[in-house]
């Protein structure tokens, strides 16, 4: 169950990290939309593993595949399915954990919820489901590209090592020349000399994300159940090891007074706008054009090459050394992943704007 996302933009998603495969049904996307498969692609490589000493070095091709929905480079309106194939799994690595609960993961809740669980790389709680989110984010970015609508995140901490200015301050084109995703290049050295360090260690450390939407137009979201910046937060909270979620000033606003905090707005040549962005684009639940942006705060990933305390599934204290191919920080690539989950939302919340007026 809950295996779907979306309203009417709609992603069904299957698979697990060591089964034979990771896809999913996309439902709901407009027809006519040009896909662009080698940027699909491209999005898809932005999240796999092995592409640099800071990930995982488990190598996967991560080839997507696409099964329907798609004629003569065009979308058709029926349902687009696809699949991306598992090639390097590892399987016999996580026997020894097939017994054991490793602390902060799945594997006790799984296991009194299903009485059933694959502990094979967590199976349906790995990280490598997210395979599907990022092939229907890809496509949701392309038919928002046609709406004038761009979404960017980067890695704006990690550990205590932080970027102190706000996403305006930064180039947006220096994201993708590190490995971190940071757009400041000295930041960035500190960052992944960080993470290298953890990873030596045997140990994890998390940070943050900060995503920005630009183009957005005015009025998506609903005024009260379905405010965007709770579908947004909903988006976000679903990606494996994300923790927190803040749009605006966020909590930095608790410093501020109501005159200080509020957005005062202006006629710019004919066009209302605002002469701050302290709301995140979002006013009333719903965006006011502004730019649109949030923070996620992923934790440490929960995976430890060190020697752990835990239980074994007969409730007996034990330990646990875990082995195989482990990601350090999870930011790098969660990347494109908080991307195509915002992309998803944002087309979702526009096609159901239209049904708002005849």
């Amino acid at each position: 169950m809950f295996n779907s996302f979306g309203n009417i933009f709609r992603l069904t998603s299957f698979g697990e990290s060591h089964g034979k495969g990771v896809g999913g049904v996309i439902d709901g996307f407009p027809a006519g939309i040009i896909i662009d498969e080698e940027f699909i692609q491209q999005e898809l490589n932005r999240r796999r593993p092995g592409q640099s000493i800071l990930t995982t070095p488990r190598k996967e091709a991560d080839k997507v595949e696409f099964l329907s929905g798609i004629f003569e480079g065009k979308s058709t309106g029926c349902p687009i399915g696809f699949i991306v194939w598992n090639e390097n799994q590892h399987s016999n690595d996580y026997n020894n954990l097939k017994n054991v609960y490793r602390p902060s993961h799945a594997d006790y809740t799984y296991t009194v919820k299903y009485g059933i669980r694959d502990h094979r790389g967590g199976g349906r709680s790995s990280a490598r489901e997210t395979i599907s989110r990022v092939v229907a984010g890809a496509l949701a970015k392309l038919a928002l590209r046609q709406l004038g609508v761009s979404i960017t995140a980067y890695t704006s901490q990690v550990g205590p090592i932080k970027l102190e200015g706000t996403y305006s301050d930064y180039n947006f084109d220096l994201i993708e020349t590190n490995d971190v995703r940071c757009p400041d290049p000295e930041k960035a050295k500190e960052m992944a000399d960080l993470i290298y360090k953890v990873k030596g260690e045997g140990d994890t450390i998390g940070g943050t994300l900060t995503c920005v939407i630009k183009g957005c137009p005015i009025g998506l979201g609903q005024p009260v159940f379905g405010k965007l910046h709770a579908a947004l937060g909903n988006a976000m909270l679903s990606i494996n090891a994300a923790k927190a979620f803040e749009y605006g000033v966020g909590f930095k606003g608790l410093k501020m007074k109501g005159s200080e905090q509020n957005d005062v707005f202006y006629n710019n040549n004919g066009r209302i706008e605002t002469r701050t962005n302290h709301s995140g684009g979002i006013q009333g639940g719903l965006s006011n054009g502004q730019d649109i942006y949030f923070r996620v705060v992923f934790k440490p990933i929960a995976t430890l090459l060190m020697e752990q305390e835990t239980v074994n599934i007969d409730g007996i204290d034990t330990t646990l050394k875990a082995r195989g191919r482990h990601d350090a920080c999870v930011l790098p690539r969660a990347v494109p992943i908080v991307e195509a989950m915002a992309a998803m939302t944002i087309l979702d919340y526009y096609l159901l704007d239209k049904t708002t007026q005849l």
